[in-house]
């Protein structure tokens, strides 16, 4: 049921895109009937196009998926061997930040005192 509906949202688009290439393409004295049949020829031709895309997109999905499972299992595998690398913290002393509030204070001292 629902191969059926995706199929007629897909069929819309496929055939507007064939009336207007074979309207594009249209040679004087060719009749409606003509270019309907062109038409739907492309639509067909769209179609098949983007059905081979989407399995060629589907069979790159799959390698990529199991490319990515290899590589993580490689990963699993070779991390025991490796030693992993130690996380170094830095900490800051307290003791610029104090003479910097130290400097702050002083610099307010002396504009409030002498008033510039």
């Amino acid at each position: 049921m629902s191969k059926s509906i995706k199929a007629q949202a897909v069929a819309p688009k496929a055939e507007e895109e064939a009336i207007a290439i074979a309207r594009g393409t249209q040679k004087p004295g060719q009749t409606k009937e003509q270019t309907k049949l062109i038409a739907q020829g492309i639509k067909k031709g769209i179609e098949l196009y983007k059905k081979q895309q989407n399995t060629t997109a589907r069979e790159l999905d799959k390698k990529r998926k199991q490319a990515l499972k290899q590589l993580a299992q490689q990963v699993e595998n070779a991390a025991p061997a490796l030693p992993l690398p130690q996380l170094v913290e830095y900490k800051q002393h307290w003791l610029p930040w104090l003479l910097l509030v130290l400097t702050w204070v002083g610099v307010a001292v002396y504009f409030t005192m002498f008033g510039l």
